[in-house]
């Protein structure tokens, strides 16, 4: 198994985004958040338009990335978020295949 923390979260949202929009992943801003009503979501931002994202779009962001910067072919069944709320930490565990 692999574990990503919200630092490389982000990088994989700003990442697939960047690429969508034509911008630089420098230029998104990604907060997450997780509450009982709509589970594990992120806000965007690009170029001052905010969007938000739902978990299946967090999903293909880890996996886009987990594809492209580690060459790892990895399908959404095998990502599970969770948040260590102690910690204040989101991380996604990685089944190994």
């Amino acid at each position: 198994m692999v574990r990503i923390y919200t630092d490389e979260i982000i990088n994989a949202v700003c990442l697939n985004y960047a690429e969508r929009r034509g911008v630089q992943p420098g230029d998104i801003e990604v907060q997450l958040s997780w509450d009982e009503e709509y589970g594990y979501t992120a806000e965007l931002w690009v170029s001052g338009r905010s969007q938000y994202l739902i978990e299946s779009n967090l999903l293909e962001s880890i996996e886009q990335y987990m594809h492209s910067h580690h060459n790892r072919r990895v399908f959404r069944s095998d990502i599970k978020l969770d948040i260590d709320e102690d910690a204040g930490e989101f991380f996604a565990d990685i089944a190994d295949q």
